[in-house]
């Protein structure tokens, strides 16, 4: 298994920070403790994770609850 960087962008950020204000700090802390963590280690693969079909750029879906999030791989 590889090492994989993960990298938020700035809507991802600014979506997550009014989360944060609204009370639903457990998604920032789940991300930080359990997801980011699995993603490092293995991003292709997991029970949340889907890779989308279609797309143009390989992208694939995470699933916590209700919410989802979407990312690339760039493996080079």
């Amino acid at each position: 298994m590889g090492k994989y960087r993960i990298f938020e962008t700035r809507t991802f950020q600014e979506d997550l920070g009014r989360l944060k204000r609204s009370g639903l700090s457990r998604l920032n802390e789940k991300l930080q403790e359990h997801i980011y963590p699995q993603l490092r280690d293995e991003p292709h693969f997991g029970p949340n994770i889907k890779r989308l079909k279609n797309w143009e750029t390989p992208t694939w879906r995470y699933r916590i609850g209700a919410y989802r999030f979407f990312y690339e791989i760039h493996e080079k």
